[in-house]
């Protein structure tokens, strides 16, 4: 019994020592892993954390090797253009010139992949290529994302900005095309992919439009375009249909830019035909300030120069107050002897009063100014019904008796031997006095020519006039040398003994019968002095200041005359502001009339 109860005791004594040996052995191993795994999980987060300030190190000093470059004048990269079996790439480059450009920036950055690939010495050489082409990526991404909102600044030139839009503009057209061949009212996942694309790419566009540059997130949609349109190309294999598809929407678009072409034409010559609301103000006021003169107070001074041959003279046909104002001013201002200078300023009925009461309040320094009205010329105004009423045009300054009173000058002016006829349109710049000594040579009118091939005021007669009508064909050349009206100097001694005025009437009434030239009065005068026009010094007139805008300023400062001709007037809204100011500075703006009427510069 009592050996017994001794085995049991010293098996519990064993069983105790055990567990209390196996408990100091275990316990410590529990408590120094639980440690050990604290302690790398701290040591882990402190190593990133230094990884990721030496990235943000590296990013900071990429960005400022960049801004070092753009201070220094070097060549800024340009934008990728991706192409259609490209999708997935990093991109390729537009030209051997922006492969380089970009390159330069990336061996400029070779500090910061050092530093990289330092933190990363441990990977294979895969993974470095492809994190230095990411890199190279962000660079460009980062770079566009810089850029500010000023089409001006070289960071952005505008030919990359187009290029990308053109671009995008191309993913669209694709996209479209595509999604005209899924079924009507489809509603698959890929219909759907594409039409988000589609308006995703459109916001882009017009984003990149309104800030001129091209943002990151634009970049990231064109190459969500690019994927989706490539997963499009592997659904719909059939080129020919893609063929007569993009065909059809080719045909649509040029059909729409034909459309499109004949309004802008039609809507500019609307726009040259209206009078600016100031300027029916500014008739008005003269108007009531004219009828409230006295009868002697309506006379013009100095009748005796009218009819003095000896004296300048120079005609104006118009209905426009500013615009013979500043043809006036002009002409004065750069003549040597403005004393000597006689305008004769002939205007319909209805503008007679404010172009008077204009030029009587307003007198130009020394030279004579008459007005006069066609209804003083009766026997003229019964020409001009009986031959020019069926004038085939709804432009008024086609069918306006002012536009077919130049070819009545010897009738109107009977006293006088030479006369200069300016349009209101033109800003003399020079003194034209030193016309009157040229010689004629037995010819008619003085004027520029306007048949050299390449320049804007180029014509053909051939353009202007039916040359196949035999009448036509047989007494003129229609290779002769063109002119044009603006500026002209007439000799009306000669055109009184030629008998022009009566050969325009015949041509005219030939005209009524059947179309012969285009509305107006050019091609008509073209046949009335054909052989009788003597060429000018093309520094005499320079045209094209109402339609061009790429007239040179050398060109300008050398000419004596300048015209507005053309739709885009200089005293309109639609004018072309870069021409305007040497019309402007003959305006005077301070007027009390002007300035009720809102006329300011």
């Amino acid at each position: 019994m009592w050996r017994k109860l001794m085995r049991a005791f010293r098996r519990c004594t064993r069983i105790m020592i055990l567990s209390l040996l196996g408990f100091s052995v275990f316990v410590p191993v529990f408590l120094l892993s639980h440690r050990l795994k604290h302690i790398n999980y701290e040591v882990s987060k402190e190593f990133v954390e230094d990884l990721s300030i030496i990235k943000r190190r590296a990013e900071a000093h990429t960005l400022n090797v960049i801004e070092q470059e753009d201070g220094e004048g070097l060549k800024e990269p340009l934008l990728v253009v991706y192409k259609d079996n490209t999708s997935n790439s990093g991109g390729s480059f537009s030209s051997d010139e922006d492969k380089r450009s970009v390159e330069s920036i990336v061996s400029a950055d070779g500090a910061d992949l050092s530093v990289n690939n330092a933190a990363r010495s441990d990977s294979k050489d895969g993974t470095q290529k492809r994190q230095q082409e990411d890199l190279r990526g962000t660079k460009e991404m980062s770079h566009l994302d810089t850029v500010p909102n000023n089409t001006d600044v070289p960071n952005m030139p505008r030919r990359i900005l187009d290029e990308k839009l053109k671009e995008i503009k191309d993913q669209v057209i694709k996209a479209k095309a595509y999604l005209n061949f899924s079924p009507a009212n489809g509603s698959s996942h890929f219909v759907k992919e594409l039409k988000l694309r589609i308006k995703d790419v459109q916001r882009a566009m017009s984003q990149c439009t309104k800030d001129y540059r091209v943002s990151r997130s634009a970049l990231q949609k064109m190459k969500a375009m690019d994927s989706t349109l490539l997963k499009a190309s592997r659904i719909y294999p059939d080129c020919t249909a893609m063929v007569k598809k993009l065909r059809a929407m080719t045909y649509n678009a040029e059909e729409q830019v034909r459309t499109h072409r004949t309004q802008e034409k039609f809507l500019k010559e609307l726009g040259g035909r209206t009078i600016p609301k100031g300027l029916h103000c500014l008739s008005m006021r003269l108007t009531a300030e004219y009828y409230a003169l006295e009868p002697e107070e309506r006379e013009f001074p100095n009748k005796r120069k009218r009819q003095d041959p000896d004296l300048y003279h120079f005609a104006v046909f118009s209905d426009n107050i500013l615009a013979c104002s500043v043809v006036v001013n002009s002409t004065v201002s750069m003549a040597r002897e403005p004393g000597r200078i006689v305008f004769h300023i002939v205007t319909d009925s209805l503008n007679f009063p404010s172009l008077s009461m204009w030029f009587l309040s307003n007198p130009p320094d020394k030279a004579t100014v008459h007005v006069e009205s066609t209804d003083s010329c009766q026997w003229l105004s019964t020409k001009y019904d009986v031959t020019t009423k069926k004038e085939a045009s709804v432009d008024p300054r086609y069918t306006s008796e002012l536009n077919h009173l130049r070819f009545y000058l010897p009738d109107i002016f009977p006293h006088l031997n030479k006369i200069i006829l300016l349009d209101h349109d033109v800003v003399v710049r020079k003194d034209l006095t030193k016309l009157w000594s040229m010689k004629m040579r037995g010819k008619v009118n003085g004027a520029v020519r306007t048949c050299d091939e390449g320049e804007p005021s180029f014509r053909r007669m051939d353009m202007f006039i039916n040359f196949t009508d035999p009448i036509l064909a047989n007494r003129f050349d229609a290779n002769t040398c063109t002119w044009a009206f603006g500026m002209n100097l007439f000799d009306l001694q000669q055109w009184r003994r030629q008998s022009l005025t009566q050969v325009y009437h015949k041509y005219l009434q030939l005209g009524n019968d059947r179309p012969l030239w285009k509305a107006g009065s050019l091609p008509i005068g073209w046949i009335t002095f054909y052989g009788h026009t003597v060429p000018l010094n093309k520094k005499w007139q320079l045209l094209g200041l109402g339609c061009d805008s790429n007239v040179r300023q050398e060109d300008i400062e050398q000419a004596a005359v300048i015209h507005y001709d053309g739709n885009l007037k200089p005293w309109l809204d639609i004018g072309l502001e870069k021409y305007k100011l040497f019309w402007k500075k003959h305006v005077k703006y301070e007027h009390p009339f002007l300035q009720s009427c809102n006329i300011h510069k």
